[in-house]
């Protein structure tokens, strides 16, 4: 049994070596504008996927979501739009693949009205196959690609967010 931990180790160790010679980093808090430490966010749905994905993740970087009397930062969301459209059909008239395509629009603002982020516009898409011998399945899916959107989605503002910041700091 020593002699497997001996071998564990080194490969173990060489893991690491390896993905920290590539750049991979464990993805930590975002460094995002000092106006953002309280922040109300402004969108239709606050209880859609992508705003409590953004929440968390801004939550992790430390804002603090308050209302706008205390806000010193206002992220306007005013579009968070998924749409899925039919890319072919079979013979039969029935669909076989079909696109789920996200759209969010943001923008940053202080406590004043002063924009700090301009509107922005992010777009992903995925496209995925229908099987009417696996209705269960391709459902499942497209609610799980709907899923996965919104997080990336959510990724994608964060990341702006910081970008943006990191740029004019």
């Amino acid at each position: 049994m020593p002699a497997r931990s001996c071998l564990l180790l080194p490969s173990l160790l060489l893991s690491a070596w390896l993905c920290g010679a590539c750049g991979f980093q464990l993805r930590g808090e975002a460094a995002l504008p000092p106006q953002m430490t309280r922040t109300e966010i402004v969108i239709d749905d606050e209880y859609s996927t992508l705003a409590r994905r953004v929440r968390i993740m801004l939550e992790r970087s430390g804002v603090q979501f308050v209302d706008n009397d205390k806000a010193t930062a206002i992220l306007e969301i005013p579009q968070d739009q998924v749409v899925t459209e039919v890319l072919t059909i079979a013979d039969n008239a029935r669909v076989r693949e079909y696109r789920i395509t996200h759209t969010v629009q943001f923008r940053l603002t202080d406590a004043e009205g002063r924009e700090l982020i301009g509107l922005q516009t992010l777009r992903q898409s995925r496209e995925i196959s229908f099987d009417e011998q696996k209705i269960l399945a391709s459902s499942r899916e497209q609610e799980y690609l709907k899923e996965d959107l919104a997080q990336t989605m959510a990724r994608l503002l964060v990341a702006r967010l910081e970008s943006i910041y990191v740029s004019q700091g």
